[in-house]
């Protein structure tokens, strides 16, 4: 498919997510680079809070809208961007349903948006394709260990599918597709209620509490800092010409979760002692990405070690905790953020 970039240099991209956790920084870094960016977010796991700043920028526009729901530009887009869909355990185990269908049908509605203005579109994937997998680490032609049926099945499945749309949409010639697996990504805007393991205690040794780690904590995750992922979707989106082929994102770099705690407990100032709970349904045992892909294609790595972007994230938790809480205003028809302490935990 003929992509025509209509403003030279300058696209204009739509970032599905954009008030969410990857999606923000996304904006801030597309914005930067002196793009104009269409912000396409419905708040159910995202903040107006990580796109406050950016409110009153010339190229920065801002639609609130569930992309399950269907949607219209009234501008010519270069670039689509969806990384709408809530992306840990308590979330999207909150409304499974809704997870599969802003999975399925928003990733649809998305795909024909792009096809209708001849945009390239790049679909958030995750590692959890893998599931639980018994190849280490996993490569992008590993085919994974999915139960399709179990409480993780809303996001896996739906991601699996959203793939499934891309791919065939790319190969009938009607969409410029391309597929990130993205591991798991941390960094500053994370919501302390979100469940992820880093968020998890980063919250929980700076409020002084136990640490709370479940299973044994011998089980492995390879964290990426989000600036790095960033570039990295940047680069997939950019890449010319389409590789055709999904790419692992994330860091090689393996850690146990006690070695992951223990680095925390060691950058908080807190006495916190750690506790054990059961492991959830199907929590993966080993997540490790193989990214030579992403480096011979598109020559990106991530750069940032796990120390120094824990340094970063604590520093923004110890900011952002010291604030006053602002009341989370209702409508009609949104759900609340999941509380994370009453949902199903995450190691990732």
């Amino acid at each position: 498919m003929l992509h025509v970039n209509r403003r030279g240099n300058r696209k204009t991209v739509l970032v599905a997510g954009g008030a969410g956790f990857v999606g923000s920084h996304l904006c801030d870094a597309l914005l930067g680079r002196g793009d104009f960016v269409i912000c396409v977010d419905s708040y159910i796991t995202g903040s107006p809070d990580n796109v406050r700043p950016l409110t009153n920028h010339p190229r920065f526009r801002l639609i609130e809208k569930d992309i399950c729901q269907f949607l219209e530009i009234d501008e010519p887009l270069d670039q689509i961007y969806n990384l709408a869909c809530a992306a840990s355990p308590p979330q999207y185990q909150a409304d499974p349903v809704h997870t599969m269908m802003t999975c399925v049908a928003g990733t649809g509605n998305l795909l024909a948006l792009a096809e209708r203005h001849a945009a390239s579109f790049l679909q958030a994937s995750t590692s959890e394709v893998y599931g639980d997998p018994v190849e280490h680490p996993q490569r992008e032609d590993y085919r994974g260990n999915v139960s399709c049926t179990g409480p993780r099945a809303c996001y896996d499945e739906g991601k699996r599918a959203a793939e499934a749309l891309c791919f065939d949409m790319l190969r009938a010639g009607r969409v410029d597709a391309r597929v990130p697996r993205i591991f798991n990504t941390y960094g500053p805007r994370m919501q302390a209620n979100d469940g992820r393991i880093v968020s998890n205690l980063i919250v929980q040794a700076l409020s002084g509490n136990p640490l709370t780690i479940y299973g044994s904590g011998l089980q492995t995750r390879s964290f990426c800092y989000v600036t790095d992922l960033v570039g990295g979707l940047m680069a997939l989106m950019d890449r010319r010409p389409n590789p055709g082929v999904p790419v692992n994102l994330g860091n090689p770099g393996e850690f146990t979760i006690n070695e992951l705690a223990q680095m925390i407990r060691a950058m908080v100032p807190n006495p916190t002692e750690i506790v054990y709970e059961p492991l959830p349904t199907d929590d993966p045992q080993r997540r490790r990405p193989d990214i030579a892909r992403a480096i011979e294609l598109l020559d990106w790595r991530p750069t940032v070690p796990l120390a120094e972007g824990l340094n970063y994230t604590v520093e923004w938790f110890t900011n952002s905790l010291a604030k006053r809480p602002r009341p989370q205003a209702t409508r009609s028809g949104r759900r609340r953020r999941p509380d994370a302490s009453q949902a199903a935990p995450a190691q990732g």
